[in-house]
């Protein structure tokens, strides 16, 4: 990811300043030399990223996911002073889909007989499962669908009628990411699926991102900037 944003950054007519990881740990002094970071590195690093960037006094988009548990605390402390852009995907491809989700689901309240599930694909190299991208498009599902009240891994491709909403994870070589969302019902079923060619579309959308939340303040998503028509 790092490599795909740095390409298109350079294509976008910007110059990146500094890269970092593990090897390279991120310091205040050497982020002051950059207007926005773009943090895509492990879940177990991103929250003290988040708050170097804070430090520093630029706005940082985070493309990281698996490290959720600590947002609501980093929230409240970017809410007072800072800049955050946070997205389970920055695909465009995606977030219009989690917008088509989420109005199924809606339309699904109406028709009981029909059972939901997802899957997703991803890389091995992946280590959080399920995904951000499955966990987002399942949140979606429990907000608007009155059935479900959580989600669940499952080992297993299946669907349910309420309750959990199960979600299977499978990681293969080569897969940028796959998640298809099921509806099944005895006579039919219903589906969609979002398949990722390469990580070009995150990239640009986290590139994007970067340019949209320069000189703004507080905590954003995906939804923010595409202003989508609120369901």
């Amino acid at each position: 990811m790092g490599k795909a944003i740095e390409k298109i950054a350079h294509e976008s007519g910007h110059e990146v300043v500094g890269k970092f990881g593990r090897s390279q740990p991120p310091t205040v002094s050497a982020l002051k030399d950059a207007d926005v970071a773009i943090e895509f590195t492990r879940p177990e690093l991103a929250p003290a990223h988040i708050m170097l960037c804070k430090e520093a006094g630029i706005p940082v988009v985070v493309g990281t996911t698996g490290w959720y548990a600590h947002f609501e605390e980093i929230k409240k402390s970017i809410h007072a002073e800072g800049a955050l852009f946070t997205a389970t995907n920055f695909s465009i491809g995606v977030n219009v889909a989690f917008y088509l989700n989420r109005v199924l689901a809606g339309i699904m309240n109406r028709y009981p007989e029909y059972a939901a599930g997802i899957t997703e694909i991803h890389h091995t190299q992946k280590l959080d499962a399920p995904s951000g991208t499955a966990i987002s498009l399942a949140e979606g599902i429990i907000r608007e669908h009155i059935d479900f009240d959580n989600w669940a891994l499952s080992t297993e491709e299946k669907q349910a009628f309420g309750g959990n909403l199960p979600v299977q994870a499978l990681r293969m070589d080569d897969v940028p990411g796959t998640h298809t969302v099921t509806w099944n019902s005895a006579i039919d079923s219903i589906s969609f699926t979002h398949t990722a060619h390469n990580r070009q579309g995150f990239a640009k959308g986290a590139v994007l991102a970067a340019e949209w939340i320069i000189g703004k303040q507080g905590v954003y998503s995906m939804a923010d900037m595409l202003n989508f028509e609120t369901i």
